[in-house]
């Protein structure tokens, strides 16, 4: 049969609509079996940690520590002792748990004005607790960028992201921690094989890798015993990849593809000589916090790389078991707001977020 002129026109416009109907929900939509709900209100929370199967540690970048039961809502305010200032993106930052013991960093007052990233210790109790510094950035800088901040544990070392606090090539100098990743023992001791005891002589004791911007992802890996990144690049320029002990970023020799907030590009995006990532974005979807998925609800995603973002408010899956093929999905976009932290329930694999003042839950329907 023969259409008409007007059945033709038809067709097209169905197409279309199916077309942006598609498109529409592949971004911003997700599957019908999950679902996510709001369980908290906070106030500007940064970093989270669960202390065990019903209760997660919160900070608020504003000073708070927040004891949260994830079952009945109840909120507890933890007393503490740290030095903390609230600096443009500086204040309470990552928390992280493990045998009875806190892990915070921070943007410390350091006075006249200036400030860096430092890291405390405390013995864990819902009361008050007694925090004392095991690591302290240098040099002291006057500026409220880029601080990194995210914490992981692997065995007994404790690694951390050091920001570039808007330095730029600073990251290139191993005289001082901006723009590094560091790795110290669990009580702020170092290590006798980081990277300065093994040929990098001018590099500061703590330093484990350079080169970096603003990373504000951090997590360790269970499936291969390594410790991954997402970096919060410039106009575009963001990465997730792996932390390598000795090696370098690149940052600001190389933009990572993207460019300066003039519009102006930033070097190349990757060169020999240079740690390449598994992923970029550009333009920026900025990265924030990361993890390898290991749990229940999930299981399809076990081993996989989840990416939350702030300016995307997206959170995207990476497989990268294949370097060179890595495949990346959408979850769902445009649904809470930026997303500052994800964090795996240690029992059933539920993901709980940390975006737009609160907390959300994602499960199955």
């Amino acid at each position: 049969m023969q259409l008409t002129g007007e059945d033709q026109n038809y067709l097209k416009v169905k197409k279309i609509i199916l077309f942006f109907f598609i498109f529409f929900f592949s971004q911003n939509g997700f599957s019908d079996d999950i679902k996510i709900r709001k369980i908290i209100d906070l106030e500007e929370p940064w970093g989270s940690t669960f202390v065990n199967d019903k209760e997660l540690i919160i900070t608020e970048k504003i000073g708070k520590i927040k004891l949260v039961n994830i079952e009945n809502g109840n909120i507890n305010d933890v007393k503490h002792n740290i030095n903390f200032i609230v600096d443009g993106q500086g204040g309470l930052l990552d928390v992280i748990y493990k045998d009875e013991y806190l892990w915070i960093s921070y943007s410390e007052d350091r006075g006249s004005g200036k400030s860096n990233t430092s890291i405390v210790r405390g013995k864990f109790n819902n009361k008050n607790i007694d925090f004392k510094n095991i690591f302290q950035a240098s040099p002291d800088i006057n500026s409220g960028y880029h601080f990194g901040s995210r914490l992981a544990i692997k065995n007994k070392h404790l690694y951390a992201s050091i920001g570039e606090r808007g330095g730029g090539m600073i990251a290139q100098d191993p005289t001082n921690h901006a723009g590094s990743i560091i790795r110290i023992n669990l009580d702020g001791s170092i290590p006798k094989d980081n990277p300065k005891f093994q040929g990098k002589n001018n590099w500061l004791p703590e330093i484990y890798q350079i080169g970096v911007r603003n990373p504000q992802g951090l997590t360790y890996s269970k499936f291969d015993k390594k410790i991954y990144a997402s970096n919060h690049g410039a106009r575009g320029g963001d990465w997730f990849g792996e932390i390598k002990k000795g090696e370098n970023y690149g940052w600001k020799i190389l933009g990572w593809g993207g460019k300066n907030y003039t519009g102006i590009p930033i070097g190349p995006k990757w060169k020999p000589g240079f740690t390449k990532a598994i992923q970029y974005w550009v333009p920026s979807i900025a990265t924030s916090a990361i993890t390898i998925y290991d749990g229940k609800e999930f299981k399809e995603w076990s081993g996989k790389a989840l990416i939350t973002s702030l300016k995307d408010q997206s959170l995207r899956m990476l497989d990268f078991e294949d370097l060179n093929n890595v495949k990346e999905e959408i979850i769902f976009k445009n649904k809470i707001g930026r997303i500052r932290d994800i964090q795996i329930h240690p029992s059933n694999g539920k993901l709980y977020f940390l975006a737009n003042d609160s907390l959300w839950l994602m499960e199955r329907n």
